[in-house]
């Protein structure tokens, strides 16, 4: 059924013409503060500046889930973890991933003419059946999950591959080379295609080598004459923190803001490249986080002035720094407040590549095309937003008022109601739930409904 929908794709968008090329760069646990445009007092990101002044900055965008595979399988489905069925975090070897059914937007892209193209983190699956030359993507580049992981015993391994730290194939085989102390062994593979390439990968250069190949795939659609959709999934500034020696002990932030300010000079060698080759005003660009911050001091980043960080419903686990930029398309200095989400961009690749949406499944996500075209004047689609978390919907936003009613997994129950005014509270300081219990009780009936709707349709 999926082939056939995807054929069925292409047969009616082949026949579109100038399509744009769209570059989804999606960093790691990045917080909402954490660059210069978002009011960081120490992180220097000159080049992500630059592009929100072109193009819009959102303050009000967020990631659909706040855990790591969660959020990117929603990102690439434009669905609800309800409906694509990724809750959890997949850890090597897990013989589990996203479904082979779902349709991602490599998928939707592929049949339309696009070369289609992941770069970094992908922890989606990292068995065969689950890995993204399976999903759509022509290539595939990059550490499987996150860079605090390790390798597993059956993971193919290429003929030529390279082994560093005395490390052998038996070890490798055997498990030693899986785990050290803690289980954190740090020590992560880099794939080509479905293969191990290299172990341990130096991770002090993943940064620039992602960028490499992701001008070497912009070189190769350009000669091609092929528009391109490359998701670049950094594996920065998730823990171990790694920067090359240009970067690295330069930051007033210390090894976080290395990390982030290293990111921000490589995106400046792509948006330099792409007007190089004079495709910038047909290229749409995307900078965004997976989730917020970890709670690690120094080690992790900040989402203030959020309250929470990752893994909770708090507005810092999901709320996250986004920019777009789209010379000529996106008008220059747009601060837009609306919400938005990752959930948005499926649907809008989709409409700006001329390709129609499948139609036996539920999207949760809006076209938000021709909000980014109206600028300042552009409003949000959503009257309702939802945040999940694992397998409970905790909080509903409806305009500036948000319920949170989070779930306790020890007592497998709810925990107590939150109400706050974000528009006047953004750090959640002020539980107004006893000052409005009629509309804690509208929208705890409407946060209920949904989740037991969505958990019924799961299509």
């Amino acid at each position: 059924m999926k082939n056939l929908i995807i054929l069925l794709l292409s047969s009616i968008s082949i026949l579109a013409t100038d399509k744009p090329n769209f570059l989804l760069i999606f960093t790691d646990d990045q917080g909402y503060q954490d660059l210069g445009c978002y009011g960081s007092p120490k992180i220097k990101t000159p080049v992500l500046d630059k592009l929100a002044s072109e193009g819009v900055r959102f303050t009000d965008f967020y990631s659909a889930n706040a855990i790591c595979s969660a959020s990117r399988a929603a990102l690439l489905t434009g669905r609800y973890p309800s409906r694509n069925g990724v809750f959890h975090v997949y850890y090597p070897g897990a013989y589990k991933g996203l479904r082979q059914s779902e349709i991602t937007i490599a998928e939707l892209l592929k049949p339309a003419g696009y070369r289609t193209a992941i770069i970094g983190k992908w922890h989606l699956g990292d068995r065969p059946d689950f890995l993204p030359t399976k999903q759509g993507f022509d290539s595939y580049f990059g550490i499987p999950y996150s860079n605090d992981m390790w390798i597993h015993k059956d993971q193919k391994l290429a003929k030529d591959v390279k082994l560093f730290k005395d490390f052998t194939i038996e070890d490798i085989r055997s498990g030693k080379a899986s785990k050290t102390k803690k289980g954190l062994a740090r020590t992560v593979p880099l794939m080509r295609g479905e293969e191990v390439i290299e172990f341990p990968v130096d991770q002090c250069y993943i940064t620039k080598r992602y960028t490499d190949e992701a001008i070497k795939i912009i070189d190769e659609s350009n000669k091609a004459k092929k528009p391109f959709f490359i998701y670049l999934a950094h594996a920065m500034p998730h823990v171990p923190l790694y920067a090359s020696p240009k970067f690295n002990g330069k930051s007033d932030r210390g090894p976080y803001g290395d990390t982030i300010e290293e990111m921000d000079f490589h995106i400046g060698r792509l948006v330099k490249h792409l007007k190089k080759l004079g495709i910038d005003k047909n290229t749409m660009l995307i900078f965004t986080s997976d989730n917020g911050p970890w709670k690690l001091g120094e080690r992790g980043g900040s989402a203030a002035p959020l309250r929470g960080a990752k893994f909770s419903s708090h507005e810092g686990g999901p709320r996250v720094p986004c920019i777009m930029w789209w010379p000529g398309t996106i008008p220059a200095g747009t601060v837009s407040k609306e919400i938005t989400t990752s959930l948005d961009i499926f649907p809008t690749f989709a409409a700006l590549a001329n390709t129609p949406l499948p139609t036996d499944r539920i999207y949760d996500g809006h076209n938000i095309s021709t909000m980014l075209k109206a600028g300042s004047k552009g409003k949000s689609p959503y009257e309702k937003y939802f945040y999940w978390n694992k397998h409970h919907i905790e909080a509903l936003r409806i305009g500036k008022m948000k319920l949170r009613w989070a779930w306790d997994n020890k007592k497998k129950a709810r925990k107590a109601v939150e109400l706050y005014n974000l528009e006047e509270d953004i750090s959640e300081s002020q539980n107004l739930a006893s000052q409005m219990p009629e509309k804690v009780e509208f929208m705890s009936k409407l946060l209920l409904t949904e989740e037991e709707k969505q958990l019924a349709d799961n299509k």
